[in-house]
C-alpha cells in the first residue's frame, strides 16, 4: 500500500508542469499527505488544467464509436501485423487505468481494463490533435485507478501488441483519489472482505467466482424453467418459523404493535402451500437466515434453491439431481470432473459424470455399530448416548435422538462421501416433514447428497397426511422441551392447509453457495458471497 501511495505522490508532483505553483505546494506536504490531501491536490490539478473530474456521462462522438475491449481483441488481435496502423478504424475505449508508463515527455503508454479485458493505449504528441502545450500535463494528470476514456484508431505496436493510438485529449470520467494496491496486491482475509471493492479490483479470482455464481444461478433457472417449473417468492419475514431446525433471527414489526417476526430459515412450508393451491411445480432461489456460527461451510446468511414437484417420487429427484449438477459442472467448468481446491488439489477430481454412489444410512451405520437399536424413536435416547460415550464420540448438548443420530452419520458415513454420494434410508425420526418409505413408519423417503464430505442437497417425499404431520410436530415440541431451541414450534396453520389436500409431492433443496464453492475451487463460503458478514470492528 505504501509503495502505491508513493507512486501516486510522485506522479502528482509531476502533474501540470505548466502550473508549477500547485506542484510545489504538493511537494512541500507530500510526506504528510492523507487521503484527503491527495484528493485536494488532485482537484487543484484538475482545475488548473480545465478537467471536470466528475462529468455527466455522454456517448463519444459518432465518428469514434465505443468498442468493447473484447471486441477489439477478437476483431483485430490476430488479423493485424506488428507495426500495422488502421487510421480509418476509429474508435473509443473506456475503463479503469491499471498501468501507466511514461516513455518520454511526448509518449505515454496506458493499460485500460474493462470487464476483465485490458487494452493498451498509446498517447503520442505526434498524433495529438489538441493543445500540444498541455499534452504532457494532461497525460501526467491521469493516475492509476482513474476511470478514463480514449479515442483514436486501431493498430499494433512494433512488438505486436494490439493498441488504441490516441488522437484526442483523454477524458477523465471519474478519478481515483484513494490508493488501490494494484501492484502490491491484497491477500489479508480481513482486509479483503472488509474492502470488497478493492479485493475485486486487485484479485481476478474473486471477480471470477462472483461471475461463476451468476452463471450458476442462471443455469439453475434455465434447468427448472425448461421443466415447466414456476419461480415463486415467499416471505422473508413471518410471524412463524419452520421448514428446518435452526435458530432464527428475530425482529419486531412497528406496524403491528411490535409483533415479533422471524427471518426465514427455509421457504419449505410456504412453497408446499403453493402446490396445494394448484401450482404443481414451483421453485425459489433466495436467502435464508440462521442465527448460528460462521465457518468455511456455514454462513448466517446463505442462498438456497428449493423446488417442489407434484406427482413425483424420490427416484425422480435423484435423476434430476444428477442431471442438474452434471450439466452445471460441464457448463461452468467445461468438464464433469472438477478439481478440488487447496490441500486436496492432488486428490482425484470430483466426477459428476457417472451415476452417483448410493449408501443406505441404517445399513451402513449397523456395519460400524452392531448394537444400534432396531427401532429408533424418542425412547432410544439413553441407548444412543451410551453408544456415543462408549466410542468416545463427542457431541454437543442438547442431546436429542435426531441430533445423536446425525452425529453418528457425520462420524461414520459422511467422510466416505468424497465422490457424489446419495445417503438414503434415514430413520424416520430424523425427518419430521418427510413421508415414510416403509409400512412400519421407521424409515423416511429421503436422501441427502454429499460431495467432498459436505452436504449439498436434501430431498424427500413430502408428508401430506395432516394427522401424521401434527403428531410429528408434537414430537418436535418434546425436543424443544429437552432443550433444543433450534427445533421450530408446531405450525398449526400449515397442518390446516394440508387438510385441503397436498398431492403426492417430492421436495428438494440445495445449498447454492456450497455448490459454487466446489465448482469455482475455493475453500470458504465467503468467497462465493459478494459481501459476506464480518464481525463488527471494536470501537
Amino acid at each position: 500500500m505504501a509503495a502505491a501511495r508513493q507512486t501516486l505522490f510522485r506522479s502528482l508532483t509531476r502533474c501540470a508542469l505548466s502550473q508549477p505553483r500547485a506542484c510545489i505546494r504538493f511537494q512541500t506536504t507530500a510526506t504528510k499527505a492523507s487521503n484527503e490531501l491527495i484528493k485536494e491536490q488532485r482537484e487543484k490539478c484538475f482545475a488548473e488544467l480545465g478537467i471536470q473530474p466528475y462529468p455527466r456521462y455522454a456517448a463519444p462522438a459518432p465518428e469514434y464509436p465505443l468498442v468493447s475491449h473484447a471486441h477489439m481483441h477478437s476483431r483485430w488481435g490476430k488479423s493485424l501485423d506488428s507495426g500495422a496502423k488502421l487510421t480509418d478504424a476509429k474508435l473509443t475505449v473506456q475503463g479503469r487505468l491499471v498501468s501507466k508508463r511514461e516513455a518520454s515527455k511526448k509518449l505515454f503508454f496506458f493499460d485500460v481494463e474493462q470487464d476483465g479485458q485490458t487494452v493498451q493505449v498509446v498517447a503520442s504528441q505526434v498524433r495529438y490533435d489538441g493543445d500540444s502545450t498541455q499534452f504532457q500535463a494532461v497525460n501526467r494528470a491521469l493516475m492509476v485507478g482513474d476511470i478514463v476514456r480514449f479515442s483514436g484508431f486501431v493498430g499494433k505496436t512494433n512488438t505486436g501488441e494490439i493498441s488504441v493510438f490516441a488522437t484526442h485529449r483523454p477524458e477523465l470520467l471519474a478519478p481515483c483519489v484513494r490508493p488501490i494496491p494494484l501492484r502490491s496486491g491484497l491477500s489479508d482475509m480481513e482486509k479483503r472482505f472488509r474492502n470488497r471493492h478493492l479485493d475485486l479490483l486487485v484479485n481476478p479470482k474473486a471477480k471470477r467466482v462472483l461471475k461463476m455464481r451468476a452463471q450458476a444461478l442462471q443455469y439453475i433457472r434455465r434447468f427448472l424453467d425448461s421443466r415447466e417449473f414456476i419461480e415463486a417468492e415467499t416471505p422473508v419475514l413471518s410471524p412463524s418459523v419452520g421448514g428446518a431446525s435452526a435458530r432464527p433471527f428475530i425482529t419486531k414489526a412497528m406496524a403491528f404493535d411490535e409483533t415479533m417476526l422471524y427471518m426465514r430459515v427455509a421457504p419449505e412450508l410456504y412453497l408446499k402451500q403453493l402446490v396445494i393451491g394448484g401450482l404443481d411445480r414451483v421453485y425459489e432461489i433466495g436467502k435464508q437466515f440462521r442465527n448460528e456460527g460462521i465457518d468455511a461451510d456455514h454462513n448466517p446468511e446463505f442462498t438456497t434453491c428449493e423446488f417442489y414437484m407434484a406427482f413425483a417420487a424420490l427416484e425422480d429427484l435423484m435423476q434430476m439431481t444428477e442431471d442438474l449438477l452434471r450439466g452445471m459442472a460441464e457448463t461452468l467448468t467445461g468438464s464433469a470432473a472438477v478439481s478440488l481446491p487447496g490441500d486436496d488439489a492432488d486428490s482425484a477430481p470430483i466426477n459428476f459424470g457417472p451415476s452417483f454412489r448410493r449408501i443406505d444410512v441404517m445399513q451402513e451405520l449397523r456395519k460400524h455399530i452392531p448394537e444400534l437399536p432396531q427401532t429408533l424413536n424418542e425412547g432410544s435416547l439413553n441407548e444412543l448416548q451410551s453408544i456415543l460415550a462408549g466410542r468416545d464420540i463427542p457431541v454437543a448438548h442438547p442431546h436429542t435422538v435426531p441430533r445423536l443420530l446425525d452425529r453418528l452419520v457425520g462420524f461414520y458415513i459422511e467422510p466416505q462421501c468424497v465422490q457424489p454420494t446419495f445417503l438414503y434410508g434415514h430413520p424416520a425420526i430424523m425427518s419430521p416433514l418427510a413421508k415414510c418409505a416403509d409400512s412400519e413408519q421407521t424409515v423416511s423417503a429421503r436422501f441427502e447428497l454429499f460431495v467432498n464430505g459436505k452436504e449439498l442437497v436434501n430431498a424427500y417425499e413430502e408428508l401430506n397426511d395432516p394427522n401424521q404431520q401434527r403428531v410429528k410436530f408434537q414430537a418436535q415440541a418434546m425436543e424443544r422441551d429437552q432443550g433444543d431451541d433450534e427445533v421450530p414450534l408446531p405450525d398449526s396453520a400449515f397442518c390446516d392447509a394440508l387438510e385441503a389436500g397436498l398431492p403426492p409431492t417430492a421436495g428438494w433443496g440445495m445449498g447454492v453457495d456450497r455448490v459454487i464453492a466446489l465448482l469455482s475451487g475455493v475453500t470458504h463460503l465467503r468467497e462465493t458471497i459478494a459481501f459476506p458478514i464480518m464481525r463488527p470492528l471494536a470501537k
